[in-house]
């Protein structure tokens, strides 16, 4: 009789044969004549048209005009001798990006896999070698050391304050207040109180200590992430709170919410955005104007958090009673059972949803060229008005088109990443 070792009496989950490429086509792309068919066709017609996308980019797309206008495309009308406090800010993010990384990858086994490894060798030699960044790989290079090192600093940290995680949010707001003033004050002035926070937001919103640079010359991809960030850290909040009250038990909340969420959803953003431009200061003291990006934000935030408090409705009603019940068994009353048990499960259903109202707020950004600000697609109108570009639409408009997808797809991304590290259905 054999004796089993104690290496072989552990369980072990049962090998799964992974199909070599050959067969994975045969069974799924050549498994009847029909379904064969189907993929020459296809085939045959994605072929043709990469190689026309290809003969146009390479002999016909004159591509000048991004590398002659990037300044323009990235900020807009910013002063560019004042660019150095964009790329602190820029380092500063970086740093709170990789220390977040290693922080919340604590619990890997390898932190640097053989896959992040390869993502950040090919990141580094696009950065080298595209045209576009080539310029800038000085700055670009840094940049992803000092992401890759404070991930290794923060999972260090991380595994001896395990605690950590839970103020990762709170880390990064109070690692960036303070960097406020070094973009809202783009020409150097006296505000309200000299180098402090209370001079940026005293001119955004209020219209005081005004620069000699106007905020509104702001434009290009800085615009559009500003306005984006600052619309969904604003109305993620007052969504919630607008959920919540539509779901009270007291008549006038209720009331209040509903009519609210309704109004909003049924009027277009852009006449919000007009209203917000020409109402907002109507409803202020003389002397307090806030400046044209500001009221932009605002129209952006109000619209975006009617939807997206119908999305935490959503996912608020798809929680059992069972649980509330439940919680009032344990002796837990009605604020600390929403607030511990029947929230954090809903905001986990309502994920996509939520992520998918983000995707359309950074989108909706173009419509301020409407309403007079140059952000990437107005900078990007403006670039073509120049007699030098006239005809260069293709170029600018799949360029800027590459710069939304990859923004919306890191947000898809990360969404499906949330959705996997917060499933506990198995």
């Amino acid at each position: 009789m054999t004796s089993l070792s104690p290496s072989d009496s552990v369980s072990r989950p049962p090998s799964v044969n992974q199909p070599g490429p050959v067969t994975w086509m045969r069974k799924n792309l050549f498994s009847d004549w029909f379904n064969s068919l189907l993929t020459v066709v296809v085939v045959l017609i994605l072929a043709y048209a990469a190689k026309g996308l290809l003969t146009w980019a390479f002999t016909v797309a004159q591509w000048q005009v991004l590398p002659n206008n990037l300044g323009l495309f990235m900020t807009g009308l910013y002063p560019s001798d004042l660019y150095w406090r964009v790329w602190t800010l820029l380092g500063f993010i970086c740093a709170l990006g990789g220390l977040s990384w290693g922080v919340l990858g604590r619990n890997v086994s390898t932190l640097f896999s053989r896959s992040v490894l390869i993502s950040l060798g090919l990141l580094c030699a696009v950065i080298v070698l595209f045209p576009l960044t080539r310029p800038a790989s000085a700055k670009l290079l840094p940049l992803v050391a000092l992401v890759a090192g404070m991930a290794w600093v923060g999972r260090a940290i991380a595994q001896k304050f395990p605690k950590l995680g839970l103020w990762i949010s709170a880390i990064w707001l109070i690692s960036l207040l303070p960097l406020y003033p070094l973009i809202f004050n783009p020409i150097p002035y006296v505000p309200l109180v000299p180098g402090s926070i209370l001079g940026g937001l005293g001119y955004l919103f209020f219209g005081v200590a005004r620069p000699a640079s106007p905020i509104n010359d702001w434009g290009g991809l800085l615009l559009t992430l500003l306005v984006a960030v600052s619309g969904i850290l604003l109305c993620f909040p007052l969504g919630l709170l607008l959920a919540l009250g539509r779901r009270s038990q007291l008549p006038a909340v209720k009331w209040l919410s509903t009519a609210y969420i309704e109004l909003v959803r049924g009027v277009p953003l852009i006449s919000i955005l007009f209203m917000g431009q020409v109402m907002i200061p109507l409803f202020l003291p003389d002397g307090m104007r806030p400046e044209r990006i500001a009221r932009a934000v605002i129209g952006l935030t109000l619209f975006s958090a009617a939807y997206l408090a119908e999305n935490v409705r959503a996912g608020l009603q798809a929680i059992a009673r069972g649980q509330s019940e439940a919680a009032a068994s344990l002796g837990l009353n009605k604020p600390l059972t929403m607030l511990f048990i029947v929230l954090p499960q809903a905001l986990k259903i309502a994920i996509p949803a939520i992520v998918g109202q983000f995707i359309s707020l950074f989108q909706d950004t173009t419509l301020l060229s409407i309403v007079g600000l140059a952000e990437l697609l107005g900078i990007s109108r403006s670039i073509l008005a120049n007699p030098t570009y006239l005809g260069r639409y293709a170029e600018v408009y799949l360029f800027i088109g590459a710069i939304y997808w990859f923004f919306c797809y890191a947000m898809s991304l990360g969404s499906r990443k949330i959705e996997e590290k917060l499933n506990t259905t198995h």
